[in-house]
This record gives C-alpha cells, sequence and structure tokens, in this order.
C-alpha cells in the first residue's frame, strides 16, 4: 500500500500527507450539511417549545429527562473514542432518530394541529437525519471504516414504544418530544464535530 493510500485509513495519522482531492471534497460537503442542519436542529428545538404553552419554556422550568427508546443522550467517553468509532455512533444514532421524530410529530398533529411550520419542521427533520446518516455511512465507506455486514434497521420496537409513551397524556407526550428534539440536535451537534476531526487542519 502507498503512502497516499495508506492516508485514506488513518487520515490524521501524518498531517504532511494530504487527503485525495475527491474524499477531502466529500468530507467538506458532509460536515457543512451537519453544520447547516445543526442550525436548523436549534430551530426546531426553540418552535417546538413556544409551541407547548406553559410551563415550557418559563424560566427555572426543568422537564424531565424522560428515556426514549432505542436512543440515548452521546456518553461522556464519545470524545474519547478513536474518530471512526464515533462516525460509527454518529451514524447509528442518524438512522434511529427518524422514526423517532414521525412519532412526535403525529402527536403534535393531534396538540397543536394549527402549527403547520413545526409540523413541516418535524418531517424535515426526520428526511435530514436519514439523508445525513447516509452520508456519514458513504464517508465511512469511502475511507476503509464502514461497519462490517449488513446495515442495523432502527428496531420498530423503539419507535413504537415512544408513540405509546406520546399517547400517555398531553403533559408527557410534550416532555418526550421535547426530548427528542433535544437529542437529535445533541447527536447533530456531535456529529458535526465529528466529521470536523477529518478536516485538514481540524483538531486532532
Amino acid at each position: 500500500m502507498s503512502r497516499r493510500e495508506g492516508s485514506l485509513e488513518a487520515p490524521q495519522a501524518d498531517s504532511s500527507v494530504s487527503l485525495l482531492p475527491h474524499l477531502e471534497a466529500k468530507i467538506r460537503q458532509t460536515h457543512s450539511l451537519a453544520h447547516l442542519l445543526t442550525k436548523y436542529a436549534e430551530q426546531l428545538l426553540q418552535e417546538y417549545v413556544q409551541l407547548q404553552g406553559d410551563p415550557f419554556g418559563l424560566p427555572g422550568f426543568s422537564p424531565p429527562r424522560l428515556p426514549v427508546a432505542g436512543l440515548s443522550a452521546p456518553a461522556p467517553s464519545h470524545a474519547g473514542l478513536p474518530v471512526h468509532e464515533r462516525l460509527r455512533l454518529d451514524a447509528a444514532a442518524l438512522a434511529a432518530l427518524p422514526p423517532l421524530l414521525d412519532a412526535v410529530r403525529r402527536r403534535q398533529a393531534e396538540l397543536n394541529p394549527r402549527a403547520p411550520r413545526l409540523l413541516r419542521r418535524l418531517e424535515d427533520a426526520a428526511r435530514q437525519a436519514r439523508a445525513l446518516g447516509a452520508a456519514v455511512e458513504a464517508l465511512l465507506a469511502a475511507l476503509g471504516a464502514a461497519n462490517r455486514g449488513p446495515r442495523a434497521e432502527p428496531p420498530a420496537a423503539a419507535a413504537a414504544a415512544t408513540s405509546a409513551s406520546a399517547a400517555s397524556g398531553v403533559f408527557p407526550a410534550k416532555v418526550l418530544g421535547l426530548r427528542v428534539c433535544g437529542l437529535y440536535r445533541e447527536w447533530l451537534s456531535r456529529t458535526e464535530g465529528d466529521l470536523g476531526q477529518l478536516l485538514p487542519g481540524g483538531p486532532a
């Protein structure tokens, strides 16, 4: 294997070795997408809070951190993992998010039927999570670090459990939706940061 080819598997191993132009372009494109979607996720979270009524959005309100079936926040140890392993975790989280966002959208359609922009943002978020997840997986494949074996599909039971929890009552449904929107923002932000590790000149 040539020195140039070796840099594909460990792009940060030697800063004097440049990435292939098409691979560097793919990294920049995926990072730009993650950056854009992180901004959209912040807007989604803000609009979600605004439309839930009191006590959401009130100073000092701290909603309970309800567990979300099939997805958790990035672990504190995430930052210490190799960048390829972090990106695999990012891709898995992005694959789990769309059915959760869809469940939140369906419940919000009942609770806030006159909030078409929020419903559209939730629908867009599910689609965008799929797109970014696919882009991250394609990038991992290009780096020779893709997961081995068939791609794991998000468990339907997780989305079903989220839907059941959302239907259990108005306040729990609103809190659960807030949690899902928050996790969406957290994982997009983490994905953006992890992709930034691959950019030439990025943090080691």
